[in-house]
């Protein structure tokens, strides 16, 4: 089965382009926000990194979700498509005088500090203005997760975080600055995680480490778990909405939150990626001596999950019913790894067929670079067309 797509206007515009189904968008966000409504306390951010487009955070804002930023730009991104500063969290192990300077100025919710050296440059800086930051620290809980290896975070030893060993000195040495409110640990043990068994053994963690905390007077306002919600890349069409009750239940049934204690989380790729399709032109088909190969004007450039990760998208033939074929799909990108999927079965091709790569929606145009003097390609949403 492949997806519905308005091909006539897809036929009218220049390739390769990205294509935001903000219906699709908006079914996830209903979903997100009934599944997380069932439990009190659950507060979500969207991650921007996975997608940045202005318009897909317009349709993200007015959901009412909150903003998880890793960068400067990003704050400013949010702020002006809508997010209150309030909701705003900024994470990320190397912040920047000015990133933390807006962050201050803008009085965002919370710094998701990942070092003490960090802690005391935030301080520093916010001595400076008068202010007063609210910091979350980002604790590494050790806890690994069943998936691809650079995108496993919470290990112990990893550039992002504060060893646990380090936690207790860290929430001391934060409450000894007096331009500091401590309000919460942070965690996030990596990304596209299906096995709920991940989140069950990070909330175990976290109710030792409160546990080890309560013992010594020290409470915690606010527990912030990151995201790390997977997609079926293999069915988009089938399973197009991520399984965001069972994500929020395992939550609910094993961390052990205290009385008015908030539950933050930073989804990503969960609430973007099936939204979203590279589309490309089929240039050429090349018989090899063994396979086929079918080239598009896409290229790592515009996508470059396949070449960096190896990863998978349902690549589909959307202007043929022909039967299928087995081809390697590439691009035109003067390096080897330009490869979107070898060995594919994909409706017979031709010359000037749109080609549709799947589960797109998340880090694939935020991630576009203008190698080999490319243009970094459009993205379009339904009611653009």
């Amino acid at each position: 089965m492949k997806g519905t797509f308005p091909i006539e206007q897809f036929r009218q515009l220049k390739t390769p382009f990205y294509y935001y189904d903000t219906e699709l968008l908006r079914q996830t966000l209903r979903v997100i926000n009934a599944e997380a409504g069932k439990h009190e306390g659950f507060v979500v951010h969207y991650a921007i990194k996975a997608n940045a487009h202005p318009k897909v955070l317009n349709v993200i804002c007015q959901a009412g979700l909150g903003a998880d930023c890793v960068s400067g730009g990003e704050i400013q991104r949010c702020i002006e498509t809508g997010f209150a500063p309030s909701k705003i969290v900024y994470a990320g192990v190397g912040k920047s005088d000015w990133e933390i300077n807006l962050g201050l100025d803008k009085n965002i919710f919370c710094f998701n500090v990942e070092s003490v050296a960090e802690l005391e440059v935030i301080n520093e800086l916010a001595e400076k203005k008068g202010k007063i930051a609210r910091i979350c620290l980002r604790i590494n809980p050790d806890v690994g997760a069943h998936t691809h290896a650079k995108i496993t975070t919470g290990l112990a030893e990893n550039k992002f975080g504060i060893a646990m060993s380090d936690m207790e000195a860290a929430i001391e040495r934060a409450s000894q600055m007096p331009n500091i409110q401590f309000i919460g640990l942070h965690f996030h043990i990596g990304s596209q995680i299906l096995n709920m068994d991940d989140f069950a053994a990070l909330c175990n963690r976290i109710n030792d480490l409160q546990t080890q905390l309560e013992k010594k007077h020290i409470t915690i306002e606010n527990i912030n778990v990151g995201g790390g919600l997977g997609i079926d890349y293999h069915h988009p069409n089938r399973l197009p909405i991520a399984d965001f009750k069972a994500y929020f239940d395992t939550y609910a049934r094993f961390l052990k939150l205290r009385q008015g204690q908030k539950l933050h989380f930073e989804l990503g790729r969960a609430v973007v990626a099936q939204m979203g399709t590279l589309i490309a032109r089929t240039l050429y088909i090349k018989e090899g001596t063994a396979k086929k190969f079918l080239i598009v004007d896409a290229g790592m450039t515009d996508l470059i999950r396949p070449a960096l990760y190896q990863a998978y998208h349902k690549i589909e033939n959307i202007s043929s019913e022909e039967p299928t074929e087995t081809y390697d799909v590439v691009g035109p990108i003067c390096e080897s790894s330009d490869v979107f999927a070898k060995s594919t079965d994909v409706n017979k091709a031709h010359r000037g067929d749109l080609i549709a790569f799947r589960s797109a929606g998340a880090y694939g145009e935020i991630m576009a670079s203008q190698y080999n003097c490319r243009e970094l390609p459009k993205g379009y949403i339904t009611e653009d067309l």
